[in-house]
Formats: C-alpha cells, sequence, structure tokens
C-alpha cells in the first residue's frame, strides 16, 4: 500500500512537471515569433494573454517594477500557483506586465506624444480641426501633431495633398502667439521640400512682416527666422526678402544672440547669392553694427558676419564696379565695408612693424 502511494506521487510530480514544462515551451514559443513578427513590421501577439484591445507587451524579463499598482484583471501564468515564493514573483512580474501594457496604450493614444506617427487618415482629421477649430488649446495640440509628423520626409508629401498648406498658412492670421509659433514649426518643417517651398512662397512677404515686426526675441520671431531660412536655401525665393534686408540687420544688432545667430544664417544664405549682392550692399545697417567687433562679443558671432561680408566683397568686385558705387546711400552696407576696408587694411599694415 506504501509502494503504490509512492508511485502516485511519483506520477503526479512527473504530470505537474510536464506541464509546467509545456506552459514554459508555450510561452517562450509565443515570444520568439513575437519578435520574428516585429522584425518583419508586424504586431506581436501573445497567444495566451486573452483578448486585450491595444498594445500587449511582450517583455517577460524579470526586471519588473514590484511596486506598480494595477487594478484591473491581470493574467497570471499557470506557475503562479505552484508554490508560495514561486507564485509571489510570478504574479508580480504579472503586475509590471500589465503595467507597463497600460502605460504603452495610454502614450499611444496622448495627442503630444512626439513618436506618434499619424495615418493618412488620422492626418486629415488633425487637418479638419486646425481648420474647424477655434479653440487656442485645441489648435496648439493639432499643430504640435501636425509638426511632429511634418519632420518626417513621407508626410510632408501627404500633407501637402491633404490641402493642408494653406489650412495651416491661414493661422497666420491669428493673434495668439503661441498658436502662431506652432503654426511657423509646422510651416518649416514642410519647407524642407521643393514642391512645397514652390507653394509656400506665396506667404513669404507675410512671414516676413510678422517676423520683422513681432516683438524682439520672442518665439514668434524666432520660429518666422527659421522658416525664411529655409525658404532662403536655393536662389529660387531669396529676391522676395531684398526689401526687408535692411531691417534684419536692425534685428541682428538690437537681438539677442540667439537671434543673432538667426538672422546671420538668413543673411548667409543671401551672401552666398551673387545676384543678391547689390541688394545687400543697398541695405542701410545700424551704426552700431561696428561695435559688434569687441570682446565682449561672441567669437562665432563675429566670425560669421566676416564670412558674410567676404562672400559680399568676392561677389562684388569692386574695381570693376567703381563706375557705380555712387547708386549707394550713405548708412548703407556699402560704405559700412568701404571703412571697413580700409580700417582692414591698416591693421594689416601694422604686420610689418617692428613692434606688431
Amino acid at each position: 500500500m506504501g509502494y503504490a502511494r509512492k508511485v502516485g506521487w511519483v506520477t503526479a510530480g512527473l504530470v505537474i512537471g510536464a506541464g509546467a514544462c509545456y506552459c514554459i515551451y508555450r510561452l517562450t514559443r509565443g515570444r520568439k515569433q513575437n519578435k520574428e513578427k516585429m522584425a518583419e513590421g508586424g504586431s506581436g501577439d501573445v497567444d495566451d494573454v486573452g483578448d486585450c484591445p491595444g498594445a500587449r507587451y511582450n517583455d517577460w524579463s524579470d526586471d519588473d517594477d514590484d511596486n506598480s499598482e494595477n487594478k484591473g484583471i491581470v493574467w497570471y501564468p499557470p506557475w503562479a500557483r505552484i508554490g508560495t515564493e514561486a507564485g509571489t514573483r510570478a504574479r508580480a512580474r504579472a503586475r509590471a506586465r500589465a503595467t507597463r501594457a497600460r502605460r504603452a496604450v495610454q502614450k499611444r493614444a496622448s495627442p503630444n506624444s512626439d513618436d506618434t506617427i499619424l495615418s493618412p487618415q488620422e492626418l486629415q482629421k488633425v487637418l479638419c480641426l486646425v481648420e474647424m477649430s477655434e479653440k487656442p488649446y485645441i489648435l496648439e495640440a493639432a499643430l504640435i501633431a501636425l509638426g511632429n509628423n511634418a519632420a518626417y520626409a513621407f508626410n510632408r508629401d501627404i500633407i501637402r495633398d491633404l490641402g493642408g498648406l494653406p489650412i495651416v498658412a491661414k493661422i497666420l492670421n491669428t493673434r495668439d502667439p503661441i498658436v502662431k509659433e506652432k503654426a511657423l514649426i509646422v510651416l518649416n518643417n514642410l519647407s524642407v521640400n521643393a514642391e512645397n517651398q514652390r507653394r509656400l512662397k506665396i506667404y513669404m512677404n507675410q512671414v516676413c512682416d510678422d517676423t520683422i515686426t513681432s516683438r524682439l526675441n520672442s518665439s514668434v520671431q524666432l520660429a518666422g527666422l527659421r522658416l525664411l531660412t529655409n525658404m532662403t536655401v536655393t536662389n529660387e525665393y531669396q529676391h522676395m526678402l531684398a526689401n526687408s534686408i535692411s531691417d534684419f540687420f536692425r534685428l541682428f544688432s538690437a537681438g539677442n544672440e540667439e537671434t543673432k545667430f538667426q538672422v546671420l544664417k538668413l543673411l548667409l544664405n543671401l551672401a552666398e547669392n551673387p545676384a543678391m549682392t547689390r541688394e545687400l550692399l543697398r541695405a542701410q545697417v545700424p551704426s552700431s553694427l561696428g561695435s559688434l567687433f569687441n570682446k565682449k562679443e561672441n567669437k562665432e558671432v563675429i566670425l560669421k558676419l566676416l564670412v558674410i561680408f567676404e562672400n559680399i566683397n568676392d561677389n562684388f568686385k569692386w574695381e570693376e564696379n567703381e563706375s557705380t558705387q555712387n547708386q549707394f546711400s550713405e548708412g548703407s552696407l556699402f560704405f559700412f565695408l568701404k571703412e571697413f576696408q580700409v580700417c582692414a587694411d591698416k591693421i594689416l599694415g601694422l604686420e610689418s612693424h617692428h613692434d606688431f
């Protein structure tokens, strides 16, 4: 009788062990299949977690957060009931997995999530929000979503084909500075595209005027300068800013360091185009421009300004244009550079002095 009982216990143990091994096999096999599917671009499924709408978490590592709380229904693996210590660990891991899955779903559902890539249908809905809504907080959230998606090259064509360029550009008429800044950011991201630039050129004068008249060093002004810089990377639309070059020099002299750098990027685009040389030389510059060359000014600002002067100097050919120099008025960049050249020649002449 005792022998039969022992045989029964051994048989039961083997059955339980085989069941546990089979469960482990099923879970590890499911995890491997999920990783293969995700590597192929598909979505992974966990066979043993039941029907769960939304994202499913496939990480079965042991470094889970045991202190996380989850009041939802948690699925426990079969071996959670075998032994007190093993069951406690398994339940803690299951709770942590459920918590991570819930957080992943919440992150995906968040409209402000930076890594959410919207489908064309979703982009259409966001554009409808921008077009129809008058609530600033709704417009801000929708424009943030559009700006994040416009950072991807494949989305720039989609947003244009959905009619998004005039919809976003219309927001530039708003008086809300936060909403206007977000609209400028969207257009800036969209402008890194030749076809989008061709369609956005009709808004350049408005953006230029808004940028110049905005509060000095404001976020709207910086966003406008970035958009104009992108639009002038090629020579095609630079002539549209010819009448505003004097204002850009004024912003450069009065602005903080961040504004100075952004204006310099814009002016450098113009200075690299020989066709814009005369327009640059005609621009009226503040008398304080020369005071930038001092020890207190950022060295990078001075170097970028010197590069702009060098490009203008190389493109103008002073000897060949001597007869046309009377076309430039007092206070223009032409006269500033002429005096600057005289000063530079004197400095270079000091190289031969015995006490340089």
